[in-house]
């Protein structure tokens, strides 16, 4: 019997999955945030927590793990890799490969071996791998660096947008309303104030009001789900055209909450209308099963046999890892 290890470290969780080779779920592990840009000491304390958890209800020790594949955020430089490679080293195992968490995502979300991948979160990325094996990445070094859009950005746009209807330079705004409510404020001079005086930032769940407004009829939420949308869909392109996977059928994978749980069509159009001027062969498509199963898929194909449709069926049917409650454990 052959084992595999699938490895998800984001800039919130860390999920872990062991396997045997007909995709039968012998351990699971849960722990926080797992990208070493926020943190070094936390993201190996989160890996190495998630991954023994998993080995542990697995009852296998790392030398027993055929293949192990670790998607990681943060993983996107050479730089990052020098200080990624010796931390997974340390776990042990001895057949492994590190990579960005984009390439577990697209994996997870095609039934090709190229494609495309988007990724809205707490914040975004966007990379893909063409037919020939060449990998590109577009992003994911925050605004200051070319990016916009995920959790953090819509939230702070729906900030954005009520204090500036309520000094008068953008129109009226159902946002106000669901703001204050949400921020248990009793007007926006208070939360206006406030937020200046201690140097708040808003919480990122409160990109959701977003989607509720904008399903309301409300423009201004409108106009920044667009916004989100036109740059998601500049950055496929930018990716289509690197790999020059413009006369190409492939998959443009849609994953993140923004992405699979926003409640509106508006992002997914722009999106749409994007990639279809510049690959009429390319079609969304929405992940909905967790990229860990991508990191175990990518280590069973990684030890040159290709994925039968048993443990690919088997392992599509795990929508959520519950073995623990996560806010008891970071």
């Amino acid at each position: 019997m052959k084992y595999y290890l699938g490895v998800d470290a984001g800039g919130s969780k860390t999920y872990a999955l062991v396997t045997d080779q007909n995709g039968c779920t012998l351990g699971k592990g849960i722990s926080g945030n797992g990208n070493h840009q926020t943190g070094y000491d936390t993201a190996r304390r989160n890996i190495t927590e998630a991954v023994n958890e998993a080995m542990h209800q697995a009852n296998l020790l790392p030398h027993e793990i055929d293949f192990a594949v670790f998607g990681l955020a943060g993983a996107d430089r050479e730089t990052d890799y020098k200080v990624l490679r010796p931390m997974i080293g340390e776990l042990g195992f001895p057949r492994h490969e590190v990579v960005c968490d984009t390439m577990i995502a697209l994996r997870a979300g095609t039934t090709k071996s190229y494609g495309v991948v988007l990724i809205c979160g707490s914040g975004t990325n966007s990379a893909g791998k063409n037919h020939l094996g060449e990998f590109y990445q577009c992003g994911g070094f925050s605004y200051q660096f070319g990016d916009f859009g995920g959790g953090g950005s819509l939230a702070v746009e729906a900030f954005r947008s009520v204090i500036r209807a309520w000094d008068g330079r953008e129109q009226p705004t159902q946002l106000t309303e669901l703001l204050l409510t949400y921020l248990k404020y009793d007007s926006v001079s208070d939360m206006f104030n406030d937020y200046l005086d201690h140097n708040k930032v808003p919480p990122i769940d409160s990109a959701k009001l977003v989607f509720q407004a904008a399903s309301c009829g409300d423009i201004v939420a409108q106009g920044i789900l667009r916004h989100q949308g036109e740059e998601l869909g500049q950055s496929a392109g930018a990716v289509i055209r690197k790999l020059k996977m413009d006369n190409e059928d492939f998959d443009v994978v849609l994953a993140g909450s923004i992405l699979t749980r926003g409640r509106s069509e508006i992002i997914h159009s722009c999106i749409h209308s994007a990639i279809q001027d510049i690959a009429p062969g390319a079609k969304l498509v929405k992940l909905n099963v967790e990229p860990v199963i991508g990191a175990v898929w990518m280590a069973m194909e990684a030890t040159g046999s290709p994925l039968s449709p048993e443990p690919y069926d088997r392992l599509r049917i795990i929508k959520e890892f519950q073995t623990m409650n996560l806010e008891e454990r970071v």
